[in-house]
């Protein structure tokens, strides 16, 4: 029992330092880390992702997508991609990142994750931190790495996220949407420390419509949670989006004029510009501890 709580604890502490080490190598480099994330599915999270990503490839920069979604992916599918290797290879020690990493349009990367497969949902402390590992041998090589996180408040979505310099929250103006938006904001910020959230409203009728929706989450986020919210921008809904899908091919590449393709190449701009955020190293800490289990007499 003894054994195990010292073996637990010099696991935690081996894992804070490979963080701190990896907090300071991001923020003293140029490479963006950002997380794309929802509270919930089907608001266009992964076209978003895909299309920002794209983007910013044709623009010359260096583009990595980590799909997050480890149990049902499909950034792959979104962009006409069918690696022969994913997540699942690495997990089980059959592939490494650089093995498992696929190519897709203008030269962006992506690392494909399995689906359909329940094991690697719930990632343990062993693999996540392999992950980190790896991860950390790769970003040198990019300028922006895009999570594509799943939907909800899972485990693994809270890791990617907090694991992020940013995170970007997708919403719609459904009602729902809107109230799963904040609960994600909700529990990243009381149970995880994270202050500050950007924001984009996907598939409006119109600009007002995302600008309500920002002041709606920024007044409830006001009164009862201390974060800061930045409103990056709003997608517009349209059918060409459907064509898209089963075209297998992002909208500011089948149709870059479209008003819809427009607007992921602003909000792309937009991401990029953003000032990087520096997390405080007390966060990365604090969510270690909650993730592995960690009491306060093994610290």
């Amino acid at each position: 029992m003894m054994s195990g709580s010292v073996d637990q604890a010099g696991t935690l502490r081996y894992i804070q330092d490979r963080l701190d080490k990896r907090r300071t190598k991001l923020n003293m480099s140029a490479t963006r880390v950002l997380s794309i994330t929802s509270g919930k599915g089907g608001v266009g999270k992964t076209a978003v992702v895909s299309n920002i990503a794209v983007t910013l490839a044709k623009q010359g920069k260096k583009v990595l997508i980590i799909d997050a979604d480890l149990g049902l992916a499909n950034i792959d599918v979104v962009l006409g991609l069918a690696p022969p290797y994913n997540l699942n290879h690495f997990f089980n020690g059959e592939r490494t990142l650089e093995e498992v990493m696929a190519e897709g349009p203008h030269g962006l990367k992506i690392l494909p994750a399995g689906s359909g497969v329940q094991q690697y949902t719930r990632l343990d402390a062993q693999l996540k931190m392999r992950l980190i590992e790896s991860l950390d041998a790769l970003e040198e090589q990019f300028d922006v790495v895009l999570i594509d996180t799943e939907a909800g408040i899972s485990d693994n979505v809270t890791y990617f996220n907090v694991a992020a310099q940013d995170i970007l929250v997708v919403t719609t103006p459904e009602p729902t949407a809107i109230t799963d938006a904040y609960a994600l904001m909700k529990l990243l910020s009381t149970q995880y420390h994270q202050k500050r959230f950007l924001l984009s409203v996907n598939s409006v009728r119109e600009p007002d419509e995302g600008l309500d929706v920002f002041e709606k989450l920024t007044m409830v986020s006001g009164r009862y949670l201390d974060i800061s919210l930045d409103y990056l921008g709003c997608i517009p809904f349209d059918r060409k989006m459907h064509e898209s899908v089963r075209e297998q091919t992002v909208m500011v590449d089948l149709m870059p004029d479209h008003k819809v393709a427009k607007a992921f190449v602003e909000l792309a701009e937009s991401l990029v510009d953003t000032p990087m955020h520096n997390q405080a190293q007390g966060t990365l800490q604090f969510f270690w501890k909650q993730f592995l289990g960690v009491g306060s007499e093994a610290s």
